[in-house]
């Protein structure tokens, strides 16, 4: 369901000169929509309370949103309130409008604050809401006691008046403390100054470790063909259909194809292997010098 107006300003002219909606009108167009789904109705029920939305957006300017998308938001708020509402309950919609609307803006505000997810517990949202505020206040009553509160203290404060653990108010403190910069920002002023991405340590092997595990993968390939060549051809096939597959085979589907049963296949796989370990045994000083 589209809203009047796109943008955030021709919006807001148009809310100003929506209707006001009496209980009984509003009942009326609430029914309609929950009932009937009737489009008209709620396109009237939401323009209505535009400007309720948008004087809730303006609250939460200081973050640094367009007011436009916080609009937006509220708009989508009272549509969901509109889904949500229940006219026979005797409540009017922009009591229970406004919950919803706040919620949306919080939602959209935690959401484009940071690349990195705030949060969206109750506790992080109250946490990323009031900490500043709360925090602040902690402090002029302790400046006016002659106190000085020290970061540890204050975090305990702050844990304690909003309800929260102390591991989420440091972890707020941390994401609040300043905004996302690019990797490719430069660390000085100067047009030549190094990238901040320069900076990151390189997870990726070096070229001396992926030579020296090229040489083990090969050294170990080579050990294991010397011990495959001490079985028979049938030995070979149920080890390497038993454990050289990505998908193992099992011992009833290989005993089909070879005509043996079950328990035949096993134990030809027993004795397999103990050749193989015989064969590695035997060169057992050049196994333990890799190995060590």
């Amino acid at each position: 369901m589209a809203l009047d107006a796109p943008t955030g300003d021709s919006m807001s002219r148009r809310a100003m000169k929506a209707e006001f909606l009496d209980a009984e009108t509003e009942r009326r167009l609430a029914c309609a929509w929950r009932d009937h789904r009737d489009e008209a109705a709620l396109h009237r029920l939401i323009n209505a309370y535009m400007r309720l939305g948008i004087s809730m957006a303006s609250k939460f300017r200081r973050y640094g949103a367009p007011m436009s998308d916080l609009i937006q938001e509220a708009g989508l708020g009272l549509m969901k309130a509109a889904d949500k509402f229940d006219p026979d309950r005797g409540v009017r919609f922009s009591t229970y409008a406004v919950w919803w609307i706040k919620a949306s803006i919080q939602d959209y505000v935690m959401r484009n604050w940071s690349m990195v997810r705030t949060g969206s517990t109750s506790s992080q949202k109250s946490l990323f809401f009031n900490m500043r505020r709360v925090q602040a206040r902690l402090e002029r009553e302790a400046a006016a006691q002659g106190e000085k509160l020290d970061r540890h203290q204050l975090r305990q404060l702050i844990s304690s008046e909003i309800g929260v653990p102390l591991r989420d108010v440091e972890m707020m403190e941390g994401r609040l403390s300043g905004s996302d910069f690019s990797l490719n920002a430069t660390q000085s002023t100067e047009d030549e100054g190094r990238e901040w991405i320069d900076a990151l340590e390189d997870d990726r092997a070096q070229a001396a470790e992926v030579v020296e595990e090229r040489h083990d993968r090969r050294q170990v390939r080579e050990w294991l063909l010397a011990a495959m060549q001490t079985l028979t051809e049938r030995e070979r096939l149920i080890v390497r259909e038993r454990k050289l597959r990505e998908k193992p085979r099992t011992l009833a589907s290989l005993g089909d194809d070879l005509g043996l049963s079950k328990e035949r296949v096993r134990q030809l796989e027993v004795v397999a292997f103990q050749k193989m370990r015989k064969n590695l045994e035997s060169q057992s000083c050049e196994v333990q010098q890799f190995l060590a």
